[in-house]
């Protein structure tokens, strides 16, 4: 696999020398090691024998709409960008109310943390391991003490809760289409909008169902062109969004992640 830039803005993504790994998993016990260098990928099963996830690839339309002027440039520079579906729906769900109201950073660390003392480890080079996040199983074997020890207590009822909804209806839920998937996750107490948006585009891949709103988008659309007046409040930037981006909504919110992934840094 070949792209001029890969996101790494999962939390799972891990630092080895040069290189960087994630431990994937879906929901039915296969597991992989995506190993990146450079714009490089490949993967390593490591479980079960389903397909490797699909690592979707995403540009900007050679002409721009003109409404998109404002950021289609800097979008471009970026050029072909690849993101891997993440193949796990718990995983996505887990990983959405991690980053519940803290920073990113905050909620890395938290996550890979969370990994480290509870979820399953593949052996990397040398020393080295990695960590998968524990499933939904797992978490509910949690004591009260294990989340606070591990800095979740905030986080402790709504996991919980997506933990025993998930293994009730995960299987259910894995057959809806994403956009009916979005309105269902938010039946699950602890979750609203922003984390069912959230985790459903990090498991299908469909951008268009993120909610472009927020801080993250905000933030690099403004970076991406200072001089256009991008409106401050959430539901007034995403109606100027959704007019500016039109057909290539889902196209343009990934690569605005994606430009904050590469200039903040993910891992």
């Amino acid at each position: 696999m070949g792209f001029d830039y890969l996101m790494t803005d999962h939390p799972a993504w891990q630092p080895d020398g040069d290189s960087f790994h994630r431990l994937m998993t879906d929901d039915e016990n296969s597991a992989w090691l995506l190993s990146v260098r450079g714009s490089q990928a490949s993967f390593r099963a490591v479980s079960g024998d389903a397909f490797p996830p699909l690592v979707a690839a995403f540009a900007v339309p050679p002409q721009a709409p003109p409404p998109a002027a404002p950021i289609h440039q800097a979008l471009s520079d970026l050029g072909t960008v690849g993101r891997p579906r993440n193949p796990s729906l718990w995983d996505a769900m887990a990983t959405a109310i991690v980053r519940q109201v803290i920073r990113a950073g905050q909620a890395r660390r938290l996550y890979r943390d969370f990994c480290l003392r509870f979820g399953s480890r593949v052996a990397l080079s040398g020393e080295k391991d990695i960590h998968s996040f524990p499933s939904p199983e797992r978490v509910l074997t949690l004591s009260d003490d294990d989340f606070t020890h591990s800095g979740m207590a905030f986080k402790r009822r709504p996991l919980r809760h997506a933990a025993r909804a998930f293994l009730a209806q995960g299987e259910s839920w894995s057959k809806l289409s994403p956009s009916v998937l979005v309105k269902e996750l938010q039946t699950i107490p602890g979750i609203g909008p922003w984390s069912a948006g959230a985790a459903v585009a990090d498991w299908s891949n469909d951008w268009a169902l993120y909610p472009y709103g927020d801080l993250a988008v905000r933030t690099w659309a403004r970076r991406a062109n200072p001089d256009h007046h991008w409106p401050a409040d959430e539901p007034s930037f995403a109606r100027t969004w959704r007019r500016v981006t039109g057909d290539s909504l889902a196209t343009y919110t990934v690569l605005t992640l994606a430009l904050g992934c590469r200039h903040s840094g993910s891992i």
